[in-house]
């Protein structure tokens, strides 16, 4: 066992190919010949997982088939290893001259994943918590370590682990099971005699005393308090996953202990800000044979090392005292009852994620599923014991001595280490080379390069027709009426009992200097307390009550006008329907009376920070779009400023400040203009026996919060009112602001970020969802991905992944940890080139519009039918044409959308990249550096 990642890299290469299916990649390329709502692969710490789901009886069929064929009787050829996992090639493969460097997707997908704080600690708690067998290696790669692992090394893990007598198989759905275990058996299992795999995990060696390590990490340029910026956590071992009720107990327990403003951890720890939130491991985890639970604080002082540990201890003496309130464990088996009946489109996934672990151990499956009966045993078990919980707590946590305290503070050099300690392994790798090793690496590079450049014949694939698309959609009815004044919009749905409430309140009576304080607003207002409430009691009677209730903001772009939108900000909450008349108390109370208390903001200013901060290196792709794309629509401004890098900076500079009292004055002047009846519809989403009894509720949560409301302040005068209902023009409407002398301008902006992988985007200003070309710019940005940017950013340039988007009006390209910055623009132009040359056949258009099928019918919740429409206007027959529009893209339009919105000079376009000191972007005067 080591960290070359031989786990991880095997995923990536049995994807490559395989004995029936032999073309290069047919994992991306299945992504266009299918309509799969679903397909992926992922490595954990002792197993590898590869799931797909589709909608459709014969793609499930072409999806089994290929992973059947892939997982058990992949090609594994050398170039494949080269590609995605690690090769030393010459910087420019053409030029035997330019220096020698490590290339390959996987070993910079984990450089991109150490450069994550967050990451980096998760894995050195794992591996020294676990330090005697698997646990105790990165199954992922680490990045120095990645290039000690050989060709040969890979086949052999995968002979020796990939065998069915060591696999599970998991299906659900509503296909009939004798037909996929007739498949399986045929094309996978009948080839195999069984073995004794022995692949089993032993249970780690119990410690006698206690431990304490340290590790350091990159410094966060983002961190509220760059002198705070130390992470401490205590880990402790406990039993093994497979006990279900077990298991079950300490994962309640873990909740009671560390979850929301109640909990003795958040009292003990969170609320004297010595901390800016829990350390990013945190409470139980299941993932490993045997679990464990953390708790610690990130964001903290090196001087507040002590005082931290003595809390923990404290805390934990505190719950065997006192135990937990009887209310709080109501609250917490309420939310897994929520939880049980909600219906998410994933749910088939996520139970294959929930049971993966316990049976990969040979845990009963079936029985981790029974939840209501480990319900009613945790019920019986505390009647009968009432001290239960305590005494765990006791056994696990005070009287436990194989925990971890492991601290982490940042190194200024850390960056300069890592990189040269790449430099050193690098330079002992080349100058282990003799003159003919150099000369047959760079002949592999040329080898490696044509391979990615050859047209690919993927003819032995199966693949869907556009013909077995659907040619209509599924119509949503929904009622529009009005209530109160306020426009409503009801959605019978089969909702096993839930009723779900959205209201959206308008932005356009909000004074332009509150903008930026809008997505603050947004993430504390349910937070604060409200009525008679204290925040914790608030926070206690919406786990009773509720299945959750959140404010978020939106920016919604106009269907036919790139510079008309909609701005505001959307409530949403969920309750069981004997709890309606509570849920609306609560958000009639928010509205009325919320409390503004500076303690509780500043508690609450400082998580929100950290989290951003946390969030660039998983989200960077999404920073660089949403900044490239600021300055050609009105919306992507406004999108910048609630959700983009403005808004990271904006929250660390309120993170920074001592006095919040400015900050405060200033949510409460936000809440009166937007929890207002006068600026708001609703929609809501429930069982037909429930309508009219939700209307009724609902209508008097309306007149209870109407009394507040104070005069209108005149309203903007570039306002468009479009109608809700098409049928009814005259009717209700929605509000939207129009800038029709908004001019659109270039930008190139460069953030310098403590990272060793860029994030690179470009954004062109194009056309809105109702205009002909729409539906081109659509097939357009997937045939690019698929077929030329795929290769371009991620086989030949190594990022993790890159390609074309459609959304708002804006065709944006992006790459995702991307070791290049600049070339990877020129990629982008490269594959606006092609697109205009029309070299691609109608099997491509086929493929890209089957892509662009699957995410247009991707299957839709109960909760969230007609919620489309409720938010942007979008009704189905405006779907209906859309999808008659896509089915009708010809070569000929692909070509002409390419010349007439991509080409250089046709149309407004924005640049942004994310990544590491860059001196050719700083010399250059085009560029802005922030």
């Amino acid at each position: 066992m080591d960290s070359t990642g031989v786990p991880h890299i095997l995923e990536h290469t049995v994807l490559c190919g395989s004995e029936k299916y032999p073309c290069r990649d047919p994992f991306f390329k299945m992504l266009n010949r299918s309509l799969s709502t679903f397909m992926n692969a992922f490595t954990a710490s002792d197993y590898t997982m590869y799931p797909f789901s589709t909608q459709n009886g014969k793609d499930f069929q072409n999806l089994l088939s290929v992973y059947l064929d892939a997982v058990f009787f992949p090609c594994l050829r050398e170039l494949d290893f080269w590609q995605e996992g690690w090769r030393l090639e010459n910087e420019t493969p053409t030029d035997p001259s330019t220096p020698l460097v490590f290339k390959g997707v996987v070993f910079n997908e984990m450089k991109g994943a150490f450069s994550d704080k967050e990451s980096v600690y998760a894995q050195h708690l794992q591996n020294k918590l676990y330090p005697d067998h698997t646990y105790s290696v990165v199954s992922g790669g680490e990045p120095l370590a990645i290039p000690d692992l050989t060709w040969e090394q890979l086949k052999q893990f995968h002979a020796t682990h990939y065998h069915p007598s060591n696999a599970r198989f998991f299906t659900y759905g509503d296909l009939p099971l004798e037909q996929h275990l007739k498949q399986i058996e045929e094309e996978a299992l009948s080839r195999f005699d069984r073995i004794d795999p022995n692949t089993e995990v032993p249970s780690q060696s119990h410690w006698s005393s206690p431990r304490e390590d340290h590790v350091t990490c990159s410094p966060d340029a983002l961190a509220p308090d760059p002198a705070k910026q130390n992470t401490l956590c205590v880990s402790y071992l406990l039993g093994d996953i497979t006990n279900t009720f077990e298991g079950f107990t300490l994962s309640l327990m873990s909740s009671l202990m560390i979850s929301g403003p109640n909990s003795p951890f958040y009292k003990a720890l969170i609320e004297p800000k010595i901390g800016t939130d829990f350390s990013s491991v945190v409470g139980y985890d299941g993932s490993t044979k045997e679990a464990s639970f953390s708790i610690g604080l990130q964001g903290m002082a090196e001087a507040d090392t002590e005082r931290v540990k003595e809390i923990i201890s404290q805390t934990i003496d505190d719950i065997i005292e006192t135990g937990f309130e009887e209310e709080r464990i109501e609250a917490l088996l309420h939310k897994l009852e929520i939880q049980m009946k909600h219906q998410s489109t994933n749910f088939g996934l996520s139970l294959a994620s929930y049971i993966a672990s316990m049976w990969n151990h040979d845990g009963d499956p079936v029985e981790l599923l029974q939840i209501n009966e480990s319900v009613a045993r945790f019920r019986s078990a505390l009647k009968e014991n009432p001290r239960f919980l305590q005494e765990k707590v006791k056994h696990y946590f005070k009287e436990n001595t194989h925990r971890l305290t492991l601290s982490m503070s940042s190194d200024e050099a850390y960056l300069e280490k890592q990189a040269k300690a790449e430099e050193e392994k690098l330079q002992k790798k080349i100058q282990a080379l003799s003159d003919s090793d150099r000369k047959e690496i760079y002949e592999k590079g040329l080898q490696l390069l044509s391979a990615q450049s050859q047209t690919q014949d993927v003819s032995c694939l199966p693949a869907l027709k556009v013909s077995d698309i659907e040619p209509t959609i599924p119509v949503t009815p929904v009622q529009i009426s009005t209530t109160g004044g306020v426009p409503v919009q009801y959605c019978e749905q089969p909702t096993n009992g839930l009723v779900y409430f959205r209201a959206m309140c308008s932005l356009n009576n909000l004074p332009q200097d509150l903008k930026l304080y809008v997505p603050l607003f947004c993430s504390v207002i349910t937070k604060m307390g409200c009525g008679a409430l204290d925040y914790r009691q608030q926070a206690q009677q919406m786990e009773l009550r509720t299945g959750g209730m959140s404010v978020s903001t939106q920016v919604i772009s106009d269907f036919e006008h790139l510079d008309m939108y909609e701005q505001g900000v959307l409530l949403s909450s969920s309750c069981l329907e004997r709890n309606l008349p509570h849920m609306f108390q609560l958000w009639s109370d928010i509205f009325s009376s919320p409390h503004f208390d500076e303690e509780r903001l500043r508690v609450l200013v400082m998580m929100s920070a950290q989290e951003l901060a946390n969030g660039i290196s998983h989200s960077g792709h999404s920073y660089a779009m949403t900044h490239a794309g600021r300055h050609l629509t009105p919306a992507a401004d406004l999108t910048e400023t609630f959700g983009g890098m403005e808004q990271v900076k904006f929250m660390k500079r309120i993170a920074e400040m001592t006095d919040l009292s400015q900050v405060i004055r200033t949510l409460s002047r936000i809440r009166k203009h937007l929890l207002n009846t006068d600026n708001m519809r609703c929609a809501v989403n429930a069982t037909p026996q429930k309508m009219s009894d939700t209307a009724a509720q609902l209508e008097s949560f309306l007149k209870e919060v109407a009394e507040n409301k104070k005069e209108r302040r005149a309203t903007r005068p570039n306002i468009v009112e479009r109608p809700l209902d098409t049928v009814n023009p005259a009717g209700p409407s929605r509000k939207l602001i129009s800038e029709l002398n908004f001019h659109p301008c270039p930008m190139k902006t460069f953030f310098q970020l403590p990272f060793p992988v860029n994030f690179v985007s470009e954004s062109i200003r194009t056309v809105p969802f109702s205009h002909e070309d729409y539906a081109s710019l659509c097939v357009l940005a997937r045939m690019m991905t698929a077929k030329f940017l795929h290769s371009e950013i991620r086989e030949k340039g190594g990022a993790y992944g890159g390609g074309a988007r459609m959304g708002g009006g804006l065709f944006s390209f992006f790459s995702y940890r991307d070791p290049n910055s600049v070339e990877t623009l020129s990629a982008f132009r490269k594959g606006v080139d092609w697109a205009k040359s029309g070299r691609f056949t109608q099997q491509d258009i086929d493929e890209a519009k089957l892509s662009v099928f699957s995410a247009v019918d991707s299957p839709v919740a109960p909760a969230d039918k007609g919620i489309g429409r409720f938010l942007n206007g979008v009704t189905d027959e405006m779907k209906q044409n859309h999808r008659e529009r896509l089915f009708a893209v010809a070569h000929r339009n692909l070509v002409e959308a390419a010349e007439r919105y991509l080409a250089v000079g046709q149309r407004t376009r924005g640049v942004a990249i994310l990544g590491p000191e860059n001196e050719a972007l700083k010399k250059d005067p085009s560029w802005i550096v922030k």
